[in-house]
């Protein structure tokens, strides 16, 4: 697949994970869980979703998907990272500007991160 359609599937797989984040994180920020651990719960609700589609459309190598074991590690030592990082920044937005910064930012943040996690998917998960 070429670059710009490996973009196109990857923006189109994560603007489904990203209504599925943040509807959670939102939700569940809105009855009073704490933004980091609603971040939390948000990433996780799409977040094998978003593996399982691109490892078997967006970077899959040619008709064979690239889902095996050392690409779930790689996903999710990726995803644990951006996670925290996700999570820490939301908080520190939340405890500086409030809840309603953090569910104004948090389109921002994950365009951060939805960037990093395309080269990281595009070089180094998804690999054979």
């Amino acid at each position: 697949m070429t670059l710009s359609r490996q973009l196109l599937a990857y923006a189109g797989i994560g603007a489904l994970q990203w209504l599925i984040d943040s509807a959670v994180m939102i939700g569940l920020s809105s009855l009073g869980l704490a933004v980091a651990l609603a971040t939390v719960c948000g990433r996780i609700s799409g977040a094998m979703l978003g593996y399982w589609l691109n490892g078997r459309y967006t970077f899959a190598s040619g008709v064979q998907p690239v889902l095996h074991g050392a690409s779930l590690a790689r996903f999710i030592g990726f995803w644990l990272l951006a996670t925290g990082c996700s999570a820490l920044l939301l908080a520190a937005i939340d405890h500086r500007f409030g809840l309603q910064a953090s569910w104004l930012f948090k389109p921002a943040v994950d365009a951060g991160m939805a960037a990093a996690g395309f080269l990281a998917a595009r070089h180094w998960i998804y690999r054979p």
